[in-house]
């Protein structure tokens, strides 16, 4: 099913930039643009100097992308983010950090190691952390499924983290695919977290994990779904246009693998509680959105989120999900921010800074 929206982020992006950003340099804001010659000709950052501002009784849940560079060179900036989020963890009710996956670049122990001490600066804040394909074979080369993950982020301690909930059941003691719960902003969560290009029985196991759940709002984090052009991963329908597709990697010649197209009419089109689908992996300008209703006509919000290509590795982004308090007719706001600890500036460009309405809890 496509978008409802008239208009892709991508377009509102192009035809607003140019008046926006005038006005913003009107008003003393350091602004960029990407090279028009690059695959992210709209990408413009507007930097604003401190951090988003905290909304009273909201509650916040972190997207943390693609940590790899981090892990593998810069591991400061990997420890910056997670401090911070551990130290705003109650002004800015935080809920929950989603990590998309590529947590290690080369899936060596020297990189989980430096993964391993940032994620513990989290302390009390839970987290799920879904795979990529640079934590799978040797490399990062993501021709099979072993990973060092598990090593150095035992099932022993995600059991014993706040709002775990289980693992695909075919593999009890591996992370790759879990299922969380947390309450927050007056409604009860669910976290489906994937592996990189799941499996059709994962699905089949998510597909349960979902249905079980009907009273909660499910987000699915997995990390290649959504492409930087505003359409999901499609195989059969665009093959080797759209880079970096799971179908392509060494991976998918074991057991078939599923993209994002295929997710979302296997799994998260038959299920009215999903409101949103978060993933990282693709480069571009690394952002993209989409909104796109379930077949019972629930509105999917469906973001990529990845910051890898900036500066050291990512420049320390992170994107923050502020759910507000309250309800509108359509259902309650969430103020999405792009934040950077190390940098200490917020983007107000309007692809790093925008509001969208959750369907009404069910």
């Amino acid at each position: 099913m496509h978008a409802r929206s008239k208009f892709s982020r991508r377009q509102f992006v192009s035809t607003t930039g140019t008046m926006v950003g005038a006005t913003m340099a009107a008003r003393g804001y350091s602004l960029a643009r990407a090279d028009e010659s690059s695959e992210a000709p709209n990408a413009i950052n507007m930097l604003v100097d401190g951090e988003p501002p905290v909304a009273e009784e909201a509650s916040t849940i972190v997207i943390l992308p693609d940590t790899q560079n981090y892990s593998e060179k810069f591991p400061e900036i990997f420890d910056a983010q997670t401090r911070w989020i551990a130290e705003n963890a109650t002004p800015r009710n935080i809920a929950f950090v989603l990590h998309l996956g590529d947590i290690t670049n080369r899936n060596t122990p020297a990189e989980w190691i430096n993964a391993k001490r940032s994620m513990d600066l989290l302390k009390a804040v839970p987290f799920v952390m879904a795979t990529g394909n640079h934590d799978y074979s040797e490399g990062g080369a993501a021709v099979d499924r072993s990973t060092l993950y598990g090593e150095y982020f035992p099932i022993a301690e995600a059991r014993s983290r706040q709002g775990f909930g289980g693992t695909f059941d075919a593999e009890p003691n591996r992370l790759d695919n879990s299922w969380w719960t947390f309450i927050a902003a007056g409604r009860k969560w669910l976290i489906v977290s994937l592996e990189f290009a799941p499996r059709n029985e994962v699905l089949s196991w998510a597909d349960q994990v979902i249905s079980s759940r009907a009273d909660h709002s499910t987000i699915l984090i997995t990390h290649a779904f959504l492409y930087h052009d505003e359409t999901r991963y499609d195989w059969n329908g665009k093959g080797t246009q759209q880079n970096w597709n799971p179908h392509s990697y060494g991976v998918s010649k074991h057991q078939p693998v599923n993209d994002g197209e295929e997710l979302w009419e296997k799994l998260v089109s038959r299920h009215d509680n999903c409101v949103m689908a978060i993933n990282g992996h693709v480069l571009g300008d690394g952002l993209g959105r989409m909104t796109s209703q379930t077949n019972g006509g629930t509105d999917v919000m469906q973001m990529l989120v990845n910051f890898q290509m900036k500066p050291s590795g990512g420049d320390g982004w992170l994107r923050l999900l502020e759910i507000q308090k309250g309800s509108d007719s359509k259902g309650q706001r969430v103020k999405v921010y792009d934040y950077s600890p190390t940098l200490g500036k917020t983007n107000a460009s309007p692809q790093n800074q925008f509001q969208f309405s959750l369907p009404p809890s069910v």
